[in-house]
């Protein structure tokens, strides 16, 4: 097999489980050659939600945390390399985002916080291991995130118009490779966290599947107009968010502020118009060329309304997914990190300035020896 193997490893803010890739990279290029979920335990899951919620832990859980994650993660690794023919010593190196539990990239210490021991996944795979990556673009000013675009550059060809890979997770970012070859991205705001955070506080499922809890309510205006006048949606980019800002507290506060009844469907239906919308108003204005392309990735790839609003909103945009690219929608993010782990493996910078307003190009991570 012509190129080095990486695997990739995956957990977003939507925190319905774990995403593996493995890869083999030659040259750059990456080419996905299985893939693996993990779902997130019951417990864990609940853990990690009532610290995006409450913003306070004890030294003693957040260490536990960190350990039973990279226990996790390990864990998963392991089974899947046990699908495949690989073992642990085919695999160059692990790359591992790890689960952020708290992103402020503003303010007069900035800081990002991903945890899940790296040592216990390198000690227990016999993989070095390659995490941390945000915090040293973070050391050079930037925001430290999204990290995916230079790998989107790599993946994606350079067209006559507008190229714009959307990853809807539980935040939703972007990637915008234009004509010129010039690479912005940001996040655009909510993706799928409120409404599965407002879905299981309402119907005691994690997520609405097929959108049928927002089916049932109808958008409403007054209340949109409300969360649309958020001053994250009108500040230029680079910028970046996460859960800890964009979660059930900010959403409670909006509907205090509104201050009328309201349906529970419609709250799910409105806030599907919120994401829609947010990305909507941050992606038309981007469009170069003839024909610019919107690619969809990452779980609201299966939101029908979602898609289907983007569909309306931009008629003139051609609108598939990274299926139609070779790559499962769901697996893009985590073969992002294999890609990643290749870049400092080989000493090589792996963020865009133009995307985080980072001062200079740089490696990202730090390696995790097993022995």
């Amino acid at each position: 097999m012509a190129g080095e193997l990486y695997l990739g490893i995956m957990s977003g803010t939507s925190l319905d489980g774990i995403d593996l890739a493995l890869a083999t990279i030659e040259k750059g290029s990456a080419k996905l050659i299985d893939s693996h979920f993990v779902a997130m335990p019951e417990k864990l899951a609940s853990d990690l939600k009532e610290l995006h919620a409450n913003h306070t832990i004890t030294l003693s859980k957040l260490g536990e945390l960190d350990h039973r994650l990279g226990k996790l993660y390990a864990e998963s690794v392991i089974a899947l390399l046990e699908k495949t023919s690989f073992s642990a010593k085919d695999i160059v190196a692990i790359g591992c985002h790890g689960q952020t539990i708290y992103h402020q990239p503003e303010g007069k210490n900035p800081f990002t916080m991903q945890i899940g021991d790296a040592n216990i996944i390198a000690a227990r795979t016999g993989i070095q291991t390659v995490a941390d990556f945000r915090r040293k673009d973070m050391a050079f000013n930037g925001q430290g995130a999204p990290l995916v675009p230079a790998f989107h550059q790599a993946v994606f060809q350079q067209s006559h118009s507008s190229l714009v890979i959307l990853n809807i997770g539980g935040i939703a970012n972007v990637s915008v490779i234009q004509p010129d070859g010039s690479v912005t991205g940001f996040d655009t705001g909510p993706g799928n966290g409120l409404l599965d955070e407002w879905c299981e506080c309402h119907t005691g499922k994690p997520f609405d599947e097929n959108a049928r809890f927002a089916k049932q309510g109808e958008t409403n205006t007054a209340l949109l107009t409300l969360l649309l006048s958020d001053n994250y949606f009108s500040k230029p980019f680079p910028k970046s968010t996460g859960r800890e800002y964009f979660n059930l507290s900010w959403l409670k506060k909006c509907l205090q502020i509104y201050g009328e009844p309201i349906q529970k469907e419609d709250v799910q239906r409105t806030l599907v118009e919120l994401t829609v919308q947010t990305i909507h108003q941050s992606v038309k204005p981007l469009g170069q060329g003839k024909a610019p392309t919107l690619i969809v990735c990452g779980g609201g790839v299966h939101n029908p309304l979602i898609i289907n609003g983007l569909t309306n909103k931009l008629p003139d945009w051609t609108i598939t997914t990274t299926k139609a690219y070779g790559i499962n929608e769901d697996d893009m993010e985590a073969m992002a990190f294999a890609w990643l782990a290749y870049r400092r493996i080989h000493h090589l910078p792996a963020n865009l300035p133009s995307v985080t307003g980072a001062q200079k190009a740089t490696t990202l991570g730090c390696v995790y020896l097993p022995d």
